[in-house]
């Protein structure tokens, strides 16, 4: 039963990580506006993006899901650091979720010794 719960939080992490990092990439209207909201340049967007979806992308397999995890959690927290920016309170403490959701796989392996 742990074990699927552990996947299935795995899948909603990384697929959120996945779209984040797009977004971020693509230097999305809405992105870009929130960093500026934030009194940050967009020129940030793109490596947070891409720590985001390289994050997610090692989180899929199982060799580098520790790895994955920690860049995603990364990500995520940064995230919510500039959501607090905003002065938006609830929202930033709200995405802490996903940071989270990161430690599963985290405390997981730590757990079994493995990655997977």
């Amino acid at each position: 039963m742990m074990k699927y719960l552990s996947l299935a939080s795995l899948a909603i992490v990384v697929l959120l990580s996945l779209l984040a990092g797009g977004a971020k990439i693509m230097s999305m209207p809405q992105e870009v506006q929130f960093f500026a909201a934030a009194g940050i340049g967009a020129t940030w967007l793109l490596p947070l993006g891409i720590l985001q979806a390289f994050g997610g992308l090692l989180t899929i397999f199982g060799r580098s899901r520790l790895a994955g995890s920690i860049c995603m959690a990364l990500g995520f927290l940064i995230s919510a650091v500039v959501i607090y920016l905003t002065g938006n309170m609830s929202f930033a403490l709200f995405s802490l979720l996903p940071v989270l959701l990161c430690g599963v796989p985290i405390w997981y392996s730590r757990k079994t010794g493995r990655a997977e």
